[in-house]
């Protein structure tokens, strides 16, 4: 059976660990692989067992000087820098050879798709998307995404399209590729003034001889599938048309959901699942079915991640899960144990209704306002109309 993607994973990331009360519990990415192997979407998949990048790898988007510090800090009796020893991004054991691991995996993806063995791979405990050339940032020490792109690059491909739909702006991902006219860089997330990491406005479009190639849409507070879904069709299949990508990555942060505790969208599973699809069908139809997923944010580490990412890996292995699916007993008595006091969804879904009305070139709507800037900011770079709800 040839199965139509690659699914790295091994328990040896759940060393990415931060610590104590920190937000990225590696918990939820175990559950969700037990989650997955509970409904059968894993049945007769063999996980791909990644190894740490080794620091050549790395030193594509990281300085040399900042690797070291990450290797020496857990050794260090003092301020190392670089954005490590904060709230955000303590410091932790063995931190180099954990967040090598995670490049690791996305690396491996890259390379199943590079080789021609899949058209697909998804790397859950990937997308690091907040990683700086020289720092750690948003819970990232290395940015994973952007090193596989970069390797991407290297290996057969030059044009690359990157949609992030994580809460947060990928800042670290654009910032890698601000000035390369080779990478499109999408991105949707909470409007910047009121989220971290402060960037991401519509005037971000890409440096000298790369105009147009960033590309951020900044959704109001309170956004619901209905409103995020408006936006997205109004901006990122046209541009994706227009770029012709050999190969779409995407970053499946799920922290845009109403009950993640550190942002304020309004998604829902339903949602999410939606977004998997509709990633797959833009890849089938503008990348030659080429898709890379990475994972991302997520901080509801029980009733939201574990079915979220859950239903990424069904819809990679075209094993699309009902939402009405019951949450199967085995999974739910491990949660039981961990968390008893913890209230459960009952299903793979929230009941939402997803559906959206297309835009049709008004201001109607408080997303609207996002569209407009954004369009208005890069369409016509693209030589496309911003105005014009048929581009």
């Amino acid at each position: 059976m040839v199965l139509p993607a690659a699914i790295v994973w091994d328990s040896a990331l759940l060393g990415y660990d931060l610590g104590g009360e920190h937000p990225l519990n590696p918990i939820r990415l175990e559950l969700t692989v037990r989650l997955a192997r509970a409904l059968g979407v894993l049945d007769g998949v063999e996980l791909l067992v990644p190894e740490a990048a080794p620091e050549e790898e790395i030193r594509r988007v990281h300085d040399a000087g900042y690797i070291d510090a990450v290797r020496e800090a857990p050794l260090a009796g003092w301020d190392v820098g670089h954005g490590l020893g904060t709230s955000d991004n303590p410091i932790f054991d063995r931190m180099h050879e954990s967040s090598a691991m995670v490049v690791g995996s996305s690396l491996l993806a890259a390379r199943q798709i590079a080789s021609g063995a899949t058209k697909r791979a998804a790397s859950i405990a990937g997308g690091l998307h907040h990683a700086m050339r020289d720092r750690a940032a948003g819970f990232c020490v290395y940015n994973d995404t952007a090193i596989a792109i970069s390797w991407l690059l290297d290996n057969g491909y030059d044009r690359i399209a990157y949609v992030d739909t994580d809460v947060h702006h990928g800042d670290g991902v654009q910032a890698a590729f601000y000035d390369d006219p080779r990478v499109l860089t999408i991105s949707l997330h909470q409007n910047p003034l009121t989220l971290f990491p402060g960037t991401g406005f519509a005037d971000e479009t890409g440096g000298t001889g790369a105009e147009g190639t960033a590309v951020n849409v900044a959704l109001p507070p309170y956004t619901d599938d209905r409103a995020w879904f408006r936006a997205f069709h109004a901006v990122v299949p046209s541009l994706l048309a227009a770029f012709r990508p050999q190969l779409l990555v995407s970053q499946c942060g799920v922290d845009t959901h109403d009950e993640d505790p550190l942002a304020a969208l309004s998604l829902s599973v339903d949602g999410h699942r939606r977004i998997y699809q509709t990633v797959r069908d833009l890849a089938e139809t503008h990348a030659g079915g080429n898709w890379l997923a990475a994972g991302g944010g997520g901080y509801q580490l029980l009733r939201v991640v574990p079915r979220s990412w859950t239903h990424l890996i069904a819809t990679m292995l075209d094993r699309d899960v009902d939402p009405k699916t019951v949450l199967p007993p085995e999974w739910t008595s491990t949660i039981d144990r961990i968390a008893p006091t913890a209230e459960l969804p009952l299903a793979m879904g929230d009941g939402k209704d997803t559906d959206h009305d297309p835009w049709d070139g008004t201001v109607d709507q408080p997303v609207d306002n996002s569209i407009r800037d954004t369009r208005r900011a890069v369409f016509p770079l693209h030589g496309l109309d911003p105005d014009d709800p048929r581009d």
